[in-house]
């Protein structure tokens, strides 16, 4: 009896390291729903860009893995502080604080902050007819106006007394003035009213060169006005985002912080960007900064395209990592696994197949 109890002893004393051992070399990796990156499947498995990279590298580097849940990248962040779990592959913004902090693997995906906005989904008619009473157009037809005055004012006040059959005195002499103006700069040409003093004609031909260069570009102007688009829009820095009066983003975000650097006021703060593209959708809001990449992904799968415009620009790029706690014993292995991959053809391919552009 008591032999089997030392050979009992002995097998726990054995065993139990062993299992420990094994414990400790699984490495625990957390996770939050962040398509395209992270996907939570309706059967509760994963999918995404970033597991598909992940697991490749583990399956290549032959590290046993489990994965842990979180609801967002602050439950991870703070797990990640106390060595609760030994990585993320969520992309992390790569920044001072976080290299200072944690173990920052070589950057396997470039983003940057992308701005959508509605489609302005109106008759051509009712584009037209407000173009037409929009400040820039009026401003543009009173500044014509102004400058037909001011030389149609010089020509008569210099061709009242040399001209008075064509420039008359008084007010119908202003107009004469006027006509003559218009016509010269329009290049129609009537012949009716002439200039016949040398002062007159000086000013004639002043005129008309004058004429050539600023119709062009009224014209230009004029047409740019008008033009019947669905939505038109020159929004290319902080600058002209702040003409927009309704701005929306996913509180604790790139898109957040970008604003509140850039004192730009924040009208809605939503929890997820389905929620605030859904907004857009209805006209809700006139712009919403978030992930140019996830913004992509939400407008393809939610089938956002004719409602939501994701306009061309890129603010803020940064560099995007898997993060490890401080000093990982697996840092090394990981981060070259990580380098190997995304040289490999089939991240290319990876990033096809969920509609991802860097």
């Amino acid at each position: 009896m008591i032999r089997v109890w030392i050979y009992c002893l002995l097998f726990l004393w054995i065993a139990l390291p062993i299992k420990a051992e094994q414990q400790r070399d699984t490495l625990i990796v957390g996770i939050y729903h962040n398509p395209p990156f992270v996907i939570k499947t309706e059967n509760q498995n994963f999918e995404g860009l970033s597991i598909e990279l992940w697991e490749n590298i583990a399956q290549s580097s032959d590290l046993p893995f489990r994965y842990q849940l979180y609801s967002d990248f602050v439950g991870i962040t703070k797990r990640l502080e106390y060595k609760d779990i030994d990585l993320t592959i969520n992309p992390m913004e790569v920044n001072a604080l976080r290299v200072q902090k944690f173990d920052v693997t070589q950057p396997f995906f470039v983003s940057s902050i992308g701005v959508a906005i509605p489609y302005l989904n109106r008759s051509p008619f009712a584009v037209f007819i407000s173009n037409i009473f929009s400040k820039a157009f009026l401003e543009i037809i009173l500044l014509l106006i102004f400058v037909i005055f001011i030389f149609g004012f010089f020509l008569w006040l210099v061709e009242r007394k040399h001209n008075r059959f064509q420039f008359r005195p008084g007010l119908l002499g202003l107009f004469d003035g006027l006509w003559w103006s218009a016509v010269t700069m329009t290049t129609v040409g009537y012949g009716d009213k002439a200039p016949k003093s040398n002062i007159g004609k000086t000013i004639a031909i002043i005129w008309m060169f004058t004429a050539v260069i600023i119709i062009s570009s009224f014209t230009a102007s004029i047409a740019s006005t008008l033009t019947i688009t669905g939505l038109q829009t020159e929004i290319q820095t902080a600058e002209d985002i702040r003409l927009a009066d309704d701005i929306s983003v996913v509180g604790a975000t790139n898109g957040e912080a970008y604003l509140i650097e850039e004192n730009i006021p924040i009208n809605a703060t939503f929890a997820s960007p389905v929620l605030a593209l859904r907004a857009l959708a209805k006209k809700d809001n006139d712009l919403f900064l978030y992930d140019k990449t996830i913004l992509q992904y939400y407008i393809n799968r939610l089938s956002l395209n004719e409602k939501v415009k994701l306009l061309p620009i890129a603010l803020k790029e940064n560099y995007q990592s898997f993060m490890m706690p401080k000093n990982h014993r697996a840092f090394d292995q990981i981060n070259v696994g990580l380098m190997q991959e995304i040289q490999k053809e089939r991240w290319i391919d990876m990033q096809q197949k969920y509609d991802v552009k860097e």
